[in-house]
């Protein structure tokens, strides 16, 4: 982890003050020295956490739109079919990312997606990897026009532009992912490479053969439909240009037979947004029918190469007892149970709005979901697929 002065300064200050608290006259001077080092060395850690944390509540405290967790856990009770949803599919994501963007951000950074962790590599370096990876595969050079098709808070589009020097615009349903992006953008000085734009990707506001290049993470999962969003997709690439995603899929290890499989599921849709989760095959024929040259399509999750110390993709939704495992920490037997409790008391000192527990149990929901999917293999956030637009 990179330290900036700031960070460093801070740690110097959180070791000393807890020098003085808790140091006795008695503590030996290899002691105090030892102690020292090991507080400086974890002030800018805890002082980053907890700026990050404050910055989550304070947006929190004045956010407005948690009020809309109980229409949103509606649209998954059992009068609500897949059909339903798929009607209001807009409304849908558009009340889900009201609701997960900032927790998202506060426990997983401005990139919205897993990636396997290989052999040496720290989970930010693994999440540069797999965008770098399809940045590859949809062959983005310096100057190109590209289109980042269901972006979030554009984590993804700024760590390409950067790495490529493309331009991109970003599209997402949600205003609120508009305005944040926007703004760390122009923070961190890519805002003339990067643009977030409003818009349904069912609906794409762009001129036929207007990119020379499209991509979408984990983002299509959305659409209510895989057929027309590949279609409006297909429609803006120029001609020999290709398209490559990662979609959220159940695969060949999928029973709707068993029942742990089927609330596996279930808890995914719930947890995440998606109207509906269909097999990998659905997505594939999809692409091709559109017109779409298929050039590859797989589960990247099942590449390998993950050597000593490497870590599958869903194992961030894992329980763990060490503390420093974030955000595996909370999803152990007693902090499932009493982060609730603990944002419940926040609740109700106004610290944070009315809604902000039934949405935490949502996304946990939907986190030991992926866990589940992947532990059972019945589910996959990362079947790769690429696909070239005929000349």
């Amino acid at each position: 982890m990179q330290r900036t002065l700031a960070e460093l300064g801070a740690g110097v200050v959180v070791g000393g003050a807890a020098l003085l608290v808790v140091s006795p006259a008695s503590f030996s001077l290899p002691g105090l020295a030892a102690l020292t080092v090991l507080l400086i060395g974890v002030g800018p850690v805890l002082f980053k956490g907890l700026t990050q944390t404050l910055e989550f509540l304070a947006s929190l405290s004045s956010s407005k739109k948690h009020g809309k967790i109980d229409g949103y856990n509606n649209q998954y009770d059992d009068k609500k079919s897949a059909d339903d949803r798929n009607k209001d599919y807009a409304n849908l994501v558009d009340s889900y990312y009201d609701l997960a963007t900032e927790f998202y951000e506060w426990g997983w950074g401005t990139s919205f997606h897993f990636a396997d962790r290989r052999k040496g590599e720290s989970f930010q370096q693994s999440i540069l990897r797999h965008e770098y990876f399809l940045a590859g595969r949809v062959n983005i050079s310096k100057g190109a026009k590209i289109l980042d098709c269901g972006c979030g808070i554009g984590g993804p589009a700024r760590n390409i532009a950067r790495f490529t020097g493309a331009d991109i615009k970003a599209v997402t349903i949600n205003q609120f992912q508009v305005n944040r992006g926007n703004a760390i953008s122009v923070r961190e000085h890519i805002r003339d490479q990067v643009e977030l734009i409003k818009a349904d990707f069912m609906e794409l506001p762009f001129e036929d053969a207007s990119f020379d290049g499209v991509y979408a993470i984990e983002s299509t999962c959305h659409a209510p439909d895989r057929t027309k969003v590949y279609k409006e997709i297909l429609r803006v690439l120029k001609p020999g240009a290709v398209f490559a995603c990662y979609e959220w899929c159940l695969t060949d290890k999928y029973d709707k037979d068993n029942e742990h499989h089927r609330k596996i599921k279930h808890d995914i849709e719930v947890g995440d947004g998606l109207p509906d989760l269909v097999h990998h095959s659905v997505c594939t024929k999809a692409l091709e029918d559109v017109g779409f040259e298929v050039l590859e399509a797989r589960d990247a999750m099942m590449d390998g190469h993950l050597g000593d110390g490497g870590e599958p993709w869903y194992m961030p939704l894992v329980p763990s007892w060490n503390p420093t495992k974030w955000p595996r920490f909370q999803f152990n037997p007693v902090m499932f149970r009493m982060m609730p409790i603990i944002l419940r008391f926040f609740e109700l000192i106004k610290l944070v709005p009315e809604g902000t527990v039934k949405t935490q149990v949502m996304l946990q929901a939907g986190g030991v979901g992926c866990a589940q999917g992947g532990l059972t293999g019945a589910f996959t956030p990362a079947w790769l697929m690429v696909g070239r637009k005929p000349l």
